[in-house]
């Protein structure tokens, strides 16, 4: 996680987690923590939703915390993109990351309407204006870390870029 923010923090005003474990953790972080806005497990549609409400700006950049490796221009590269359409998502060139994206945040009231019974964030998209944005010259920044095997092999990648041995 502490990757992750790194990266993200120089990107955006502030960065808001969302989090329902390991609370104590993430708020030893430089960020302000935030619940889901309603009880239970709603899966990413309800972050997305909880970061909308908590952010204090008219976009929200949204990122999963197990993707330290995000590019530094990330953010830069949805807004320059994003034209007249409420949504910009990453693609890696191969396949599309939904849950990398900027939205406007006056969609919040739509996705609390849709969470009454949807779960799937690319059926959310479709209905709204939104488009995939071109991350294929970076397709590695999007790797998720789920083992702590891929962890190690991402912090010596990342220390040779900074030209640590």
């Amino acid at each position: 996680m502490a990757l992750a923010l790194e990266r993200l923090a120089p990107q955006v005003a502030e960065v808001v987690i969302v989090a329902n474990r390991h609370l104590d953790a993430y708020r030893r972080l430089p960020a302000r923590v935030v619940c889901d806005a309603e009880a239970g497990y709603h899966g990413p549609l309800m972050g997305i939703y909880s970061a909308m409400r908590a952010a204090a700006t008219p976009w929200v950049a949204i990122t999963p915390c197990d993707s330290p490796a995000l590019p530094h221009d990330l953010v830069m590269r949805l807004a320059e993109a994003i034209g007249d359409v409420d949504i910009a998502a990453a693609h890696d060139g191969e396949r599309l990351h939904p849950v990398v994206a900027l939205l406007r945040t006056r969609l919040a009231d739509d996705l609390h309407a849709a969470l009454q019974g949807e779960r799937a964030i690319r059926r959310w998209y479709t209905g709204h204006a939104w488009r995939p944005v071109d991350f294929a010259d970076c397709p590695e920044s999007f790797a998720n870390l789920n083992t702590e095997d891929e962890r190690r092999r991402l912090e010596m990648r990342l220390q040779q870029e900074k030209g640590n041995p």
